[in-house]
């Protein structure tokens, strides 16, 4: 069972007087998550379930400064914290750079919560944590580092001495590993550098990769051979691969134009997303909850296999209240092609990480009778290539978006070979000469509102006529298919799809074809949908 540290006491002494004797009649401090001191305002707790006044009179600068005094020296990123102790302290400024306002995390050491990974520490690879703020990231990291120094040399690159603690000795937690702090959060990336090359280290510890020096660093580290355990900014694999700061470190992405026989091989357009290097990762971890993650053993596969549009399933930890650990092995998302409307001739096989594949079987789908139900013309027409010219929209997300919506795009360099130009809202206010020159040639303009993946999304509804509302349709009806999919692999004779449009049938025929089922369409518009069923049904 976990065991928990949490050093309230060096906490409690740093508060004036009355929110410490208001903070000791609390009934449930060990669920105690930080408290809140803002000039003015009344002093606040926050605990798991429930946020508590701790007193009707206001904050003064006094009390602030009583803090400050007691606490230690605040750095580059306004955090600061009490000697040997996990807790932390960030400040609010105004705009003369006093302190106006206060945040008190209770920091804790838990142990006997890295056994839910252990086996992938051990095996030295490389390993990225992936998770929302609070759910242990840092948690685990700091085990990770305590369990491998038994056996290895171990350095912790302590941004914001979360991990160790403030302080120049580190928190017990971290057992024998060494730590090196970082004089400002901008210089993460050279301390990960000094490290490796100062003090021959087996393993790296690093929190939060954020930026893309930090990105460089961590390639380089993975290059020498030395094993990296980290966090980054992001959820889930597919936030990472759209972030263009850090999708170097699950491989990074490119466009690539393949040769005619390549695309009809694949079945796809020519222009494809493309995994661009190995990554500096080999295992990714998605803590979904606490007690819950989701683990890719094999990185550069479930780039290459999300990039191809087929269906990731990765292997599910999960922890009960016993402490019991279940594991509900990955599925093979790997499978041949389904052909739909007649025999084609496969290939020998394709090349997959340096292996050879055996080849896709033949297999062809019935003739529809009269009353069959068969696939839309219009669900098996090829959309039309739009060539872009983008002016300071991001070309990943703008690719991204394309490849969610299974729409053929291809980003040109100039306007020339345009047939649309996209750009972002606050460039067009400003009347650059790439957008008057489209203005003047005729060129249909679209203006994003942001830069993000959604927007590019409802930009490539609107230029290929998709007649959507909106994304959330089509993504509530990927979850759908998404969910429909497993339960026929599970052994589900065949599931029916709720009625969607032609472009949305379209991308369901796609995903089942991807994880080798056969779908048919059903009914009349506008109750047409999909059915999905085994090859054999």
């Amino acid at each position: 069972m976990a065991q928990i540290s949490d050093d309230l006491n060096a906490l409690m002494e740093v508060f004036p007087a009355f929110i410490r004797q208001s903070l000791t009649k609390q009934p449930d401090l060990d669920n105690l998550i930080e408290v809140v001191m803002d000039l003015g305002r009344r002093p606040k707790a926050y605990f798991t379930q429930q946020e508590v006044i701790l007193s009707d009179t206001p904050v003064t600068r006094a009390d602030i400064n009583e803090v400050v005094a007691r606490i230690g020296e605040f750095m580059g990123d306004n955090r600061a914290g009490i000697e040997r102790t996990l807790h932390r302290i960030s400040a609010i400024r105004n705009r003369r750079g006093d302190i106006i306002g206060l945040t008190c995390r209770v920091g804790r050491a838990v142990y006997g919560t890295i056994d839910i990974i252990q086996d992938l520490l051990e095996t030295g690879k490389s390993v990225l944590l992936l998770g929302r703020p609070g759910v242990g990231k840092t948690t685990l990291l700091r085990e990770a580092a305590r369990i491998l120094a038994e056996n290895k040399r171990v350095i912790v690159v302590d941004t914001s001495n979360e991990i160790a603690g403030d302080g120049d000795i580190p928190h017990p937690a971290i057992g024998k590993a060494r730590r090196m702090q970082v004089p400002k959060p901008e210089l993460q990336h050279e301390v990960m550098i000094e490290a490796v090359e100062n003090h021959t280290p087996e393993v790296i510890i690093i929190d939060e990769i954020g930026r893309l020096e930090e990105a460089e660093a961590a390639r380089t580290i993975a290059e020498r051979g030395v094993q990296l355990i980290g966090t980054a900014h992001g959820n889930t694999l597919d936030n990472l691969l759209v972030n263009p700061t850090l999708a170097d470190l699950v491989g990074g992405i490119d466009s690539v134009t393949l040769s005619d026989e390549e695309a009809r091989r694949r079945n796809t357009q020519k222009s494809v997303l493309e995994r661009r290097s190995p990554p500096t990762f080999d295992i990714l971890v998605e803590l979904q909850e606490r007690n819950r993650l989701a683990v890719h053993h094999d990185v550069a596969r479930a780039v290459d296999d999300l990039l191809r549009g087929r269906l990731i399933q990765p292997e599910i930890r999960t922890r009960d209240e016993s402490g019991k650990i279940t594991i509900e092995p990955a599925k093979s998302t790997n499978k041949p092609h389904l052909l739909k409307h007649r025999r084609q001739d496969s290939p020998a096989g394709e090349r997959t990480n340096g292996k050879r594949r055996a080849a896709p079987p033949d297999i062809a789908v019935l003739p529809a009778e009269d009353d069959s139900p068969v696939q839309d013309a219009e669900e098996t027409q090829t959309l039309s290539r739009k060539r872009i010219f983008v002016y300071g929209v991001n070309h990943n997300r703008l690719r991204q978006a394309a490849h969610a919506l299974h729409v053929p795009i291809e980003i040109v360099p100039d306007l020339g070979h345009a047939d649309i130009a996209i750009t972002l809202k606050s460039h067009y206010r400003k009347r650059p000469q790439p957008i008057t020159e489209a203005e003047e040639k005729h060129i249909p303009l679209y203006i994003l509102r942001a830069n993000t993946q959604h927007q590019a999304e409802k930009c490539l509804i609107d230029v290929f006529q998709l007649t959507l509302a909106d994304t959330d349709t089509l993504a509530i009806a990927i979850r759908e298919t998404q969910e429909a999919i497993k339960r026929v692999l599970r052994g589900e004779k065949s599931i029916e799809l709720s009625p969607q449009e032609a472009f949305i049938r379209r991308k369901q025929h796609e995903m089942a074809r991807q994880s080798n089922l056969v779908s048919q369409s059903r009914g009349k518009d506008p109750r047409r949908r999909v059915k999905i069923f085994r090859a054999s049904e």
